[in-house]
């Protein structure tokens, strides 16, 4: 879940203070619709499955199949109960997606959830979870880890203009870490704007705060690639996707994962992959990643729409 427990309260809040608003069908309809056909067709099932993929022309690269995944709070509006949530991830496999990012376990435990996803061929890579509020709380998410056979656990959101909080959170995010390492598990933290944009006292941002405080022997960092390009453009950078190839460099911490979400050039608002200005393919010449996580919280048609462009982006995106 991109803003943590309270995602679309996070999510009015942070584009309200920019002055974005939401979108609901732009552009993206017509792209939207052309990629589901395609994802139904002998020739996408062709090309995801062919044996060049992550290879690419010659002198270029691409996306690699496995390292393809989804957010699942991308499709939050369709998810609903246990039902839809099993049709949306029936149909995500369809689309060829083995791989998700949790968003809370829609009224299964996570050894039903383990079984219900291995029956479909997909697993459950990644989570978004909270700073956990006591020990028994961070045992039982390690735990429920564990059983869904994640690889890494991420926390979605924290805010404050206090730089007390920062430091007190990433001295307790350094201490999860270490926990989540004897479970064999990687620890990492997702970004937004503000991050970049809140001015903690004489300039200090609370992103310079997390790098220098993060133990990158414990802690890793999904890259919101929307988020961070966005607090390029509220910074006043001249070239938001070199500001982000930058944050991407100079960070002490690895950069495991990326969320992979466009932005609409006219509104500043999230885009459907492929149809914003986001230009993915020099950010990702400069950097690789263990997960290319598609991503966006407004989906320009619907979320399954917007699932089936994601993945058709990467899987076609040569760079």
């Amino acid at each position: 879940m991109c803003f943590g427990y309270d995602g679309d309260g996070a999510l009015e809040r942070s584009l309200g203070q920019k002055g974005a608003r939401r979108r609901h069908v732009l552009g993206g309809a017509a792209a939207g619709v052309a990629a589901l056909g395609l994802a139904a067709s002998p020739r996408a099932a062709a090309a995801s499955d062919s044996p060049g993929r992550g290879k690419g022309p010659v002198g270029k690269r691409s996306v690699p199949h496995h390292r393809i995944s989804i957010q699942l709070y991308t499709l939050r509006a369709a998810l609903g109960g246990q039902p839809g949530f099993d049709v949306v991830l029936q149909r995500l496999a369809q689309y060829g997606y083995e791989k998700v990012e949790l968003a809370g376990y829609y009224g299964r435990t996570a050894a039903e959830l383990r079984s219900f996803l291995d029956s479909l061929g997909i697993r459950a890579t990644s989570s978004h979870d909270g700073i956990s509020g006591s020990a028994s709380a961070l045992q039982t998410k390690l735990e429920n880890a564990a059983t869904l056979g994640q690889k890494y656990v991420v926390v979605p959101y924290l805010a404050s203009a206090d730089r007390a909080d920062w430091e007190r959170w990433a001295d307790r995010m350094n201490e999860e870490a270490r926990m989540a390492h004897r479970w064999g598990l990687r620890y990492g933290y997702h970004n937004h704007a503000h991050e970049f944009t809140t001015d903690l006292g004489g300039g200090l941002t609370p992103w310079e705060v997390l790098t220098e405080r993060l133990d990158p022997r414990y802690v890793h960092l999904e890259v919101d690639l929307y988020w961070v390009y966005t607090g390029g453009v509220q910074s006043g950078a001249a070239d938001p996707d070199q500001f982000t190839i930058d944050v991407i460099g100079r960070a002490p911490q690895k950069v495991r994962q990326f969320h992979v979400k466009d932005r609409d050039g006219a509104t500043g608002d999230m885009a459907d992959l492929g149809t914003g200005v986001v230009d993915f393919p020099r950010i990702f010449r400069r950097h690789t990643v263990e997960e290319y996580i598609v991503e966006n919280d407004t989906p320009d048609v619907s979320p399954l729409t917007s699932a089936a462009v994601g993945r058709l982006y990467l899987e076609h995106l040569d760079f």
